[in-house]
């Protein structure tokens, strides 16, 4: 069986007011295009499918346009899971329809998946119950157990977790619930299928993006790497951002991180969807597919102020991507300049003026003057009054002397007049 993994969608989300909709459109063409060149048989979308729990009617439209494409008419099993972003109620008004399609979305995560009825030709659930599925797919001679988790908050779970407050006991109270389901769940997984899970949590040591809305409140909500069942074969994960591996698990456990770089802390970031060829009792081969469809992030430091940006506007660097700017002047910058830098480039994010601070020679010297040490002050002194000769040691010590006794007699009457 070949699964595709891919997670955090995200549809809707912007970059600083810019739309993304016609990227994530593109991603969903490309996306479609590696699942028919790679005979794909079953899709993992691993939470975060919208940005925000009440979506746009454009979001919401794409990501149906999306079921129905990657589904080939029922041909290709779709399995969704909620993330911290998706409303799951909503996710999941679409169900009648889309079981009818072979996809499955799980919005909660004690939701019930039962079976359906077989129709040839198409992917249908052969079984299910508690957040775990089996599904039977076209051409495919053996069924696939899936242990479908959402996002398991504390309030979706409708559980209270820990008594206490205390980070440690909320995080031991969170991996024991969760290796408590996954152990559950890992009953149903049996030697003549394949054996999946798919989710949306946090590991603990996962790397991070600026662009990921925390899910843990002081590491409660970041999970043990061994909480996953161990008879998984591989673990689908949603909510980082970078493709990435989970380290310290019993199965291959991956992030397939966001199909685009939703914001400037992924600059430089390569993304991609994971394949994975996999039969029952097998270790399964894993793939990275490059995903180009989105625009590429740069940041630039123009030193050389709204000349250096001009000239390279001009030299067409980084023409298609979106670009945060931070602009060295030495005053600020006026209406026309502005409005022309915005002129310059489409794709211009956020331009962030530095003004530097100068001071002439004489302002610099009397503030490199005013961090000597006293000593050294009296030193300079005596040789610019004596044609360049120093004071001896005796000298320099009778100074600093007097200094000490002429501050301490200024505290006193500064005390007295207080």
């Amino acid at each position: 069986m070949r699964i595709l993994h891919t997670a955090d969608w995200h549809f809707g989300k912007t970059i600083e007011g810019r739309d993304r909709l016609p990227e994530q459109t593109a991603f969903v063409e490309e996306l479609c295009a590696i699942c028919t060149q790679e005979r794909v048989d079953l899709v993992l979308v691993a939470g975060d499918v919208f940005q925000s729990p009440n979506p746009s009617a454009a979001a919401e439209e794409l990501f149906y346009y999306a079921m129905d494409k990657l589904s080939d008419n029922g041909r290709r099993g779709i399995v969704i899971v909620a993330g911290n972003h998706d409303n799951p109620e909503r996710l999941c008004a679409a169900s009648p329809l889309a079981g009818r399609l072979g996809i499955t979305l799980a919005g909660l995560p004690k939701e019930e998946l039962s079976a359906t009825g077989p129709v040839a030709g198409r992917v249908y659930r052969v079984n299910g119950g508690q957040a775990w599925l089996e599904l039977a797919v076209p051409g495919v001679d053996y069924t696939a157990v899936i242990a479908a988790l959402p996002y398991p908050s504390e309030g979706r779970l409708k559980e209270i977790l820990s008594q206490s407050l205390e980070d440690k006991d909320l995080r031991q109270g969170y991996n024991d619930r969760l290796t408590s389901l996954f152990s559950l769940l890992n009953t149903q997984f049996r030697l003549d299928t394949v054996n999946l899970a798919i989710s949306h949590v946090y590991v603990r040591g996962g790397i991070e993006s600026d662009s990921e809305q925390q899910i843990q409140i002081g590491g409660a909500y970041a999970v043990d790497p061994l909480v996953f069942p161990a008879a998984a074969q591989y673990v689908a994960l949603g909510h980082l951002h970078r493709p990435q591996y989970v380290g310290g698990t019993l199965m291959p456990c991956r992030y397939a991180g966001s199909p685009l770089a939703y914001s400037f802390s992924e600059i430089g970031q390569a993304k991609s969807v994971t394949l994975i060829d996999v039969r029952p009792g097998k270790k399964p081969d894993i793939y990275e597919v490059p995903v180009t469809a989105g625009r590429p992030l740069a940041r630039w430091r123009a030193t050389g102020g709204l000349r250096q940006v001009r000239e390279w506007v001009a030299a067409g660097r980084d023409k298609d991507a979106w670009i945060e700017v931070e602009l060295e002047i030495d005053k600020g910058l006026t209406l026309d300049e502005i409005q022309e830098l915005r002129a310059l480039h489409t794709g211009f994010v956020t331009i962030r003026p530095v003004i530097s601070l100068t001071v002439s020679e004489s302002e610099a010297e009397k503030i490199r003057l005013n961090s000597l040490p006293l000593n050294e002050l009296f030193i300079r002194f005596y040789k610019q009054q004596n044609g360049g000769l120093a004071p001896d040691s005796k000298l320099v010590e009778l100074f600093l002397d007097i200094s000490q006794d002429l501050l301490g007699e200024k505290k006193a009457a500064e005390g007295e007049q207080e």
